[in-house]
């Protein structure tokens, strides 16, 4: 599923638990701020310290590197120590087992290694080892004392959830298929036909030479079969010797040729019926669904959000030699705007680095330099290392998969770029007024959802995603005058979430441009708030009447809790209009007004509600997207 981080807080509002004891508020002490006092503008001043709109900031920075230990997926299992607890210490034979019943992509990969090489970067693969999905699972199943049972699991780990992996061990002492999340036969290994099952889909068990589904009639692995002496092809289970094993056939599954496929994952509804994924009803009644275009052709075609076709080429290969006609080839990265915040080391999913366990990858400091020649020639006699890593040698190989997963890593954020550009258009600014020195004026900006697909943003309701414009008005000294869409020193946009603007050490950024859905509470007295709660409880001590007996899936939502939506429908637009003070035009001269768009999958105040560690939030905004970005001169007079 594209961004479960709403199952948190929509799932609980209409689940049956109520607090006993207060929540942490969301505007906590400064003892409580994960990030320091660094401010992400540079300083104090908001509108000073050059272009740069991230300023100098330690949470960009560079500085000294986190050890592994921060990472979330350290602390999955019981005990949050590297050994792994008795009772989560694995059968050996248990990754012998799973491969035999679930394969892996690696088993793929060897007569696939082109898809291989696109979907290991994908958030398919991301699905399982995500640390947001792992805290946000975590923490809801905390909230609800386990009675979420395997809801979030079912599209994230749809493997483990066959194989009754338990929520007592850490994903860390999986089999590889397992951390592979949506993995190769999570689509390929199912014949039956589901709707909207919130996830709950069966994949069928078999060896690598089991059936698997396609969307041709299987003419292909035919055709090998035939010639499987020649091409020294092993595929059924009593074949030994050398030889590259095979699926014995492959049968056509339609719901991979359409949109079918996607919908059970990709529009999901938190019981009793408060809708969580709400992209494929957004596509379904949409200018794309009525003109027969279906998702496959702008998240797996040539190119990113856009329904212009596919690459072609063969599918497969036999002995590292193209096999077969050359045939329509879909792309297994799946276009779409996530990134990874996960240890370089353990995803992108990398063929090499099972030399060492993923505990081990969680303990390698890529920040600092590990296995770099200027680290090991100048720095690594000064230090004391963890097994495996207290070796040059091993240090040295595990960077070079590191680089390698670091650089794939940037090749699937660049496609989230230009996926998210292909739907999204910002013109402008337009003045209202003439510009004058010592006026105020007002400019606005247009910004469109030029695709036809589906809303934008799309994806998960609730907490997330930003996407935000940030504008900039540069003096003719060079000096930034006036700003919206600045981020506080938590990282957060200074709208009421942010615990700065609470305090009054910012002003609050009143022409922010925000189309983030947010979660609206009723207070009981007085007006709405927006928030990201846990639970369905009242923060009011005065006896109120409870709401009626209304069902709650009519509404469509909880009694007093409901969406605002602020995301952009296809073929639609909004209008950003800013008021720039007198203060910021105090003479004539030369000025520059600079926009971008800024996207990420998840707020800071919602990643620290649910204790993500340091490490994460500066991951989740040192790969923040910018996205159509301009700048426009002009005269004041």
């Amino acid at each position: 599923m594209a961004r479960l981080a709403t199952i948190l807080v929509l799932a609980m509002t209409c689940l049956p638990v109520w607090c006993a004891q207060a929540q942490d508020d969301l505007l906590a002490s400064p003892s409580d701020d994960l990030l320091g006092s660094d401010d992400l503008l540079g300083g104090d001043d908001l509108l000073g310290g050059g272009d740069d709109l991230l300023g100098g900031d330690d949470l960009l920075g560079s500085g000294d590197g986190m050890q592994g230990g921060d990472d979330p997926l350290r602390g999955l299992g019981p005990d949050a120590k590297s050994e792994k607890p008795d009772a989560a210490k694995e059968d050996p034979h248990e990754a012998l087992w799973a491969e035999d019943r679930y394969p892996s992509a690696e088993s793929c990969r060897k007569c696939h290694p082109g898809q291989y090489e696109q979907w290991r970067a994908s958030g398919h693969a991301y699905a399982a080892v995500s640390p947001m999905f792992q805290r946000f699972e975590q923490a809801m199943t905390e909230y609800t004392q386990g009675t979420v049972g395997s809801f979030c699991v079912r599209c994230h780990l749809p493997v483990g959830t066959q194989l009754k992996v338990s929520r007592a061990a850490s994903l860390l002492d999986a089999p590889q298929v397992v951390r592979e999340g949506v993995t190769c036969i999570a689509c390929h290994r199912v014949r039956e036909h589901y709707g909207r099952s919130n996830g709950d889909r069966r994949i069928e068990p078999g060896d690598i030479h089991a059936p698997v589904g396609g969307t041709t009639n299987g003419d292909g692995v035919a055709s090998a079969i035939q010639q499987s002496d020649k091409l020294k092809l092993k595929y059924h289970s009593g074949q030994t010797g050398p030889g590259q094993d095979i699926h014995a056939s492959s049968y056509f599954f339609e719901p991979l040729t359409n949109s079918d496929v996607c919908v059970s994952c990709h529009q999901v509804a938190v019981h009793p019926g408060i809708w969580l994924e709400v992209v494929h009803a957004q596509y379904r009644h949409g200018p794309a669904a009525a003109k027969g275009i279906t998702c496959q052709q702008c998240h797996m075609g040539a190119v990113p959000g856009k329904p212009v076709g596919y690459d072609y080429g063969h599918v497969a290969e036999i002995s590292g030699k193209p096999f077969g006609e050359v045939k329509k080839l879909s792309n297994h990265m799946m276009w779409g705007p996530g990134y990874s915040i996960a240890h370089p080391g353990i995803f992108p999913h990398h063929p090499d680095n099972k030399k060492f366990s993923p505990r081990d990858w969680l303990a390698f400091d890529y920040r600092a330099g590990w296995g770099t020649d200027d680290f090991e020639r100048s720095v690594a006699a000064h230090h004391h290392f963890p097994a495996p890593w207290d070796t040059s040698d091993d240090r040295r190989d595990g960077r070079k998969i590191v680089d390698a997963n670091l650089s794939k890593a940037q090749e699937k954020r660049g496609a989230a770029v230009m996926t998210m550009e292909s739907a999204l258009k910002v013109d402008g600014p337009k003045f209202h007024d003439q510009p004058r020195a010592n006026r105020g004026m007002t400019v606005s900006y247009r910004v469109s959802n030029v695709s036809e697909g589906h809303n934008l943003p799309t994806g998960s309701l609730g907490a997330q995603p930003q996407l935000w414009l940030n504008a900039v008005l540069i003096d003719p000294d060079g000096r930034r005058v006036w700003e919206s869409g600045y981020l506080d020193r938590n990282a957060d946009l200074a709208d009421m979430n942010s615990v700065e603007v609470a305090k009054h050490r910012i002003p609050r950024d009143k022409d922010l441009f925000n189309l983030q859905t947010k979660f609206l509470i009723n207070n009981v007295r007085g007006t709405d708030r927006e928030a990201a709660l846990p639970l369905n409880f009242s923060i009011d001590q005065l006896v109120f009447l409870r709401p009626g007996a209304v069902p709650v899936s009519v509404l469509n939502h909880p009694p007093l809790i409901r969406m605002e939506a602020h995301s952009i429908a296809p073929l639609d637009h909004r209008t950003a209009k800013y008021h720039i003070p007198a203060s910021a035009l105090r003479r004539p001269g030369t000025y520059r007004l600079s926009v971008r768009m800024r996207n990420r999958t998840e707020p800071m105040y919602f990643m620290r509600q649910i204790n993500s560690t340091p490490e994460m939030i500066r991951r989740m905004n040192e790969n923040m997207l910018d996205l159509c970005q301009s700048s426009h001169t002009f005269i004041v007079r």
